[in-house]
């Protein structure tokens, strides 16, 4: 397979020209249209599986071209991956945009008018109705070997000011500058409108021998605030290897950026090492999948206890910023760290064990290492009013990993009550278990990686995908810890209905079940697990995932899949979670995609109401394509955040991509121009960043 993913995929991209009908090389006509009300007749047209949509003004016609399958890959073979030093839990725990980035074999991955037209003095804010989109930026035109590059965002985190919740930052995966950084936009109104920032990220200072880092690559990002309207992102950065840039310096580190009463219009520089593994010339140790939680509670006890105390109306640790993450070592393992910064992310703390030694981990691979909680990933930190620290994380020590059919996972958090200095043990939240491995049922796509496949005998829907916790704590109940997760087996989907896992692929590590591509069988669901306690117990710690209350509560959720869920209180004791969702319109067959919010006024009692936050479908994603044409990367995880309003965050495949027009041989046609294309029938689509302000549907 060509590493640049357009190998024996039939894309067409055609110029089309001012109001006269053209007959591209396929054969098939189409009546063009230049007006605004017919450039919106067209966008209708794609639904009909319109071939090509042409948004320029108009210019002279030239002849249907199509993308040329022949690239020559100019990766070194002979240059290891980071593939090539993982062991196999370790590759399967790997974050989707760590493995986008750093494998070798990933070199070249490859809407409306106002996508791509600047409109006034504004950048391109299109939005699609309702739904706002987030990120300001023009469409960049990228060769069609880097589909992807150089124009996606996705992998969303937002956050409303506690004090003004009017202010809003938000961040994402951002790949207009061609490789990933860290994009970061702002509002003032609510959402209504957005600037965007730029994350000073180019270089930071270096501990060992050189005064400074220059770095390659950024993302897995999340924003918070402090109680005093100081906002934060959090920011991986990593250089790419030998095989891609030919550099042999393959550092990573997590960074702290502040933006200093100015709402997140710009932040401080350089950012501050949360840590970083200096200069090396190995993979490993890679630090991945960090994320960030503020303690903004506005009530600070007096006389500066040393720990907080569980249910109590005040923090002792006011504007402590804590950051967890994944160390993937040598020795193969991988733990969860913590770090915190008690000064405004000036300083960060050394890093804090937190996946320790438990019972609940009696499989630890073989590695004669303690802690036994050795494989992890996925963590969240979250502080409830009281200061108490939370950290849920996944796992793949629990002991249905030694063999058999039964391939759940568990999800675990420990708790600090001293500002993140130690945790205790482990707890169970709930077991779970995670999406089908995609290579199985998706006709050998996204080999290693789990996804969501549609019910249909195509295979479309492969980018990877995992399930994943979310955590938040009640703000006017500080022992009400609720964890929202994605299970592939759940009371829509088990085996009554003939869904029944099959233990684990021997080719890759994920999950296998029956019923995977049958309609009414096997769908992921969003289930909750409530402690009320402090995080002591759960209502998952015992419970079986087919018997958990889910959020997906409407008639047509009971048999479609749901994923990559957030989960975020109102200052009221709201309870809302916003994940993908294909219970509309054909969603479930075709792979297409929308976004929903679901919310209760009890997460005891869990009665949800539903309410759909995309205004439309969105199309099965496009950039970063594998070898059929479709996306082997969408992110990893969707961002909400829910002070007054709620604000699901999501990235959104609406906006067509669009190219330089070229000829049948591949060279760009003079004067330049602009197309879109197709792949096997869908319009080829950007990845934008879009919200939608929505009251919580409580019930």
């Amino acid at each position: 397979m060509n590493p640049f993913g357009f190998t024996g995929v039939n894309h067409s991209l055609v110029f089309l020209g001012e109001g006269r009908r053209q007959t591209p090389r396929h054969g098939r006509s189409r009546l063009l249209y230049p007006s605004a009300a017919n450039v919106s007749y067209l966008l209708r047209e794609e639904t009909m599986k319109l071939r090509l949509l042409r948004l320029l003004a108009p210019i002279s016609l030239a002849a249907a071209l199509v993308f040329q399958p022949g690239i020559t890959s100019t990766v070194q073979a002979t240059v290891p991956g980071i593939d090539d030093e993982m062991n196999d839990i370790q590759a399967r725990l790997l974050s989707g945009f760590a493995e986008m980035e750093l494998n070798s074999k990933n070199n070249g991955e490859g809407s409306s008018s106002t996508s791509y037209f600047s409109r006034g003095s504004d950048a391109c804010p299109v939005n699609q109705s309702s739904n706002i989109k987030v990120n300001q930026n023009c469409l960049n035109l990228t060769d069609p070997s880097l589909q992807g590059r150089g124009q996606a965002q996705n992998e969303e985190s937002i956050a409303a000011d506690p004090n003004q919740p009017n202010h809003l930052i938000a961040s994402y995966n951002d790949y207009r500058r061609g490789d990933g950084t860290c994009g970061v936009s702002y509002s003032l109104d609510k959402g209504r409108s957005w600037n965007d920032a730029t994350t000073p990220n180019g270089f930071t200072r270096n501990p060992g021998t050189f005064p400074r880092e220059y770095w390659q690559a950024g993302g897995d990002t999340s924003v918070a605030w402090d109680s005093k309207g100081n906002a934060y992102l959090s920011c991986q950065l990593f250089k790419r290897g030998p095989a891609t840039a030919g550099d042999p310096d393959r550092a990573s580190g997590f960074f702290v950026f502040r933006s200093t009463q100015n709402n997140g219009a710009s932040f401080n520089f350089a950012g501050r090492p949360v840590f970083e593994t200096g200069r090396q010339t190995t993979f490993l140790p890679l630090e991945d999948k960090q994320l960030m939680g503020v303690d903004s509670n506005p009530n600070k006890c007096a006389g500066s206890p040393a720990a907080a105390t569980p249910g109590a109306t005040c923090t002792p640790f006011q504007d402590r910023i804590y950051v967890s993450w994944t160390e993937f070592a040598p020795s193969g393992t991988a733990f969860i760290y913590e770090a915190f910064s008690a000064d405004y992310g000036e300083h960060f703390s050394p890093r804090h064990l937190v996946s320790t030694n438990s019972p609940l981990c009696p499989n630890t691979y073989g590695i004669s290492t303690s802690p036994s909680c050795n494989e992890n990933q996925f963590s969240q930190p979250f502080v409830g009013p009281d200061g108490v620290l939370y950290v849920i994380f996944n796992n793949f020590n629990n002991a249905e990993t030694f063999s058999g059919p039964d391939n759940r996972n568990q999800i675990l958090l420990a708790r600090s009550l001293d500002g993140g200095v130690t945790f205790s043990s482990p707890v169970k939240v709930s077991d779970y278990y995670d999406l089908p491995d995609c290579a199985t049922y998706q006709q050998g796509h996204d080999i290693g990686r789990a996804c969501v496949p549609e019910k249909n005998a195509t295979a479309h829907s492969i980018f990877r995908a995992t399930n994943y916790g979310s955590g938040a704590v009640n703000p006017t109940n500080p022992n009400q810890v609720v964890v929202t997760f994605g299970s592939y087996i759940n009371q829509h989907s088990k085996e009554s209905n003939g869904c029944t896992p099959t233990g684990t692929s021997t080719a890759t590590g994920q999950d296998l079940y029956t019923g995977v591509k049958t309609v009414g069988a096997c769908n992921n669901d969003i289930l909750l697990s409530v402690s009320n306690d402090g995080g002591l117990t759960f209502t998952g710690s015992t419970t079986d995932p087919r018997a958990l209350t889910s959020v997906n509560t409407d008639p047509g959720q009971a048999t479609t899949d749901q994923w990559w869920q957030w989960i975020a209180f109102t200052k009221t004791g709201k309870l809302a979670t916003s994940y993908y969702d294909r219970q509309y319109g054909d969603d479930e067959l075709t792979g297409s995609s929308d976004f929903s919010l679901s919310g209760t006024g009890n997460a005891n009692g869990a009665i949800f109401g539903v309410s759909r936050a995309s205004s439309s479908s969105m199309p099965v994603p496009t950039q970063f394509p594998e070898s059929n044409g479709f996306s082997a990367f969408w992110g990893d995880y969707t961002g909400l955040t829910a002070v007054d309003n709620a604000y699901p965050f999501w990235s959104d495949t609406r906006d067509p991509d669009l190219f330089v027009c070229t000829d049948s041989a591949g060279n760009i046609t003079l004067p330049p121009s602009v197309c879109g294309g197709i792949t096997d029938g869908t319009t080829l689509n950007d990845q934008n960043a879009y919200t939608a302000s929505l009251a919580v549907p409580a019930k």
